[in-house]
Parts: C-alpha cells; sequence; structure tokens
C-alpha cells in the first residue's frame, strides 16, 4: 500500500535544483565578466600600440 500524507523527498529536490541553477548562472556571469575584462585590456594595448607608432 502506498504512503499517505507528505510526497517523499519533493522539498529537498526542488532545494537543491535552485541551489545548482544558482551555481550554474554565478559561474556564468563570472566568465562573462572576464571575457569583457579581457576584450578590455586587448583593446587597450592594441590602442597604446597604434598610439606609439
Amino acid at each position: 500500500m502506498a504512503k499517505t500524507g507528505r510526497e517523499k523527498n519533493t522539498k529537498n529536490k526542488a532545494k537543491h535544483s535552485k541551489l545548482m541553477a544558482q551555481k550554474k548562472n554565478k559561474k556564468k556571469t563570472e566568465q562573462q565578466l572576464r571575457k569583457e575584462k579581457l576584450k578590455n585590456i586587448i583593446k587597450k594595448m592594441k590602442e597604446k600600440s597604434d598610439n606609439t607608432e
């Protein structure tokens, strides 16, 4: 016979899914920021090398 009452483990699964989504989003934004910073550095170096020539 099936158990009655609250479903088993659904709260933990939802919490875990939420935390994993947060982790993925954080990593994605950090990678995006890093790319932007690197692009800015490269751009500045190109401008600097163009000015010295």
